[in-house]
C-alpha cells in the first residue's frame, strides 16, 4: 500500500472533508445525490465540485470530475501531482480513473460505496501497481456524517415515491 506524501493531521483531514460535506449539501438542496469533493494542494482548496448528474443528464457529472476539472484549470495543467482529493463517497471506476490520470497523490473519502466503490470496497484501482500512477487511499474521514447524509437522502426519496404512489391510488 502506498504511503501518503503529505503529513495531514486528523484536524486538517476533517477540515477539508467538512468543505466537501458543504458541497454535498448544495447537491442535496437541488435534489441531487449529496456528494461533494474538493482538491487540495499545499493546504489550499484548488477545486470544488458536487454531484449534478440529474440536472445535466450527463453520466460524468460527478463531484470528483468537477473538482478535478476546476483544479486543472486553476493550475494550468492536467497534472495535479502532490494534490489530495477529499470526497464524501468512495470514488467510482470513472472517478478513480480520472484521479489516476490527473496524478492526484492522495484520496480521502467518507463513506464506502458497496455497489460501485473502486478505492477499496469492490476493488482498489487507485493502488494497482499495473497503472503508471498509484495513489494513497484513506477511508472513513467523517464517514458517519457522510454515510448518514446519503442514507437520509435515499430514505427521503423512497418516502416521496411511496407518497406519490399512494396519491395516484386515491
Amino acid at each position: 500500500m502506498k504511503e501518503p506524501i503529505s503529513c495531514l493531521t486528523l484536524e486538517e483531514k476533517e477540515k477539508y472533508m467538512r468543505e466537501a460535506i458543504l458541497l454535498a449539501e448544495k447537491a442535496e438542496a437541488i435534489e441531487e445525490v449529496p456528494i461533494g469533493a474538493v482538491v487540495v494542494l499545499d493546504g489550499e482548496i484548488i477545486g470544488r465540485g458536487y454531484n449534478l448528474r440529474e440536472h445535466t443528464q450527463q453520466a460524468a457529472s460527478h463531484a470528483e470530475m468537477f473538482a478535478i476539472e476546476e483544479a486543472c484549470k486553476r493550475m494550468g495543467s492536467w497534472r495535479l501531482e502532490g494534490a489530495q482529493l477529499f470526497v464524501t463517497l468512495e470514488p467510482c471506476p470513472m472517478c478513480s480513473g480520472a484521479l489516476l490520470l490527473s496524478r492526484v497523490d492522495e484520496i480521502y473519502y467518507g463513506a464506502p460505496d458497496p455497489k460501485g466503490g473502486t478505492a477499496g470496497t469492490l476493488m482498489n484501482l487507485l493502488d494497482d501497481e499495473r497503472f503508471n500512477h498509484t495513489a494513497y487511499v484513506e477511508s472513513g474521514v467523517l464517514g458517519d456524517i457522510c454515510g448518514q447524509m446519503l442514507t437520509n437522502f435515499f430514505r427521503g426519496l423512497r418516502e416521496k415515491k411511496k407518497e406519490l404512489k399512494k396519491q395516484k391510488k386515491d
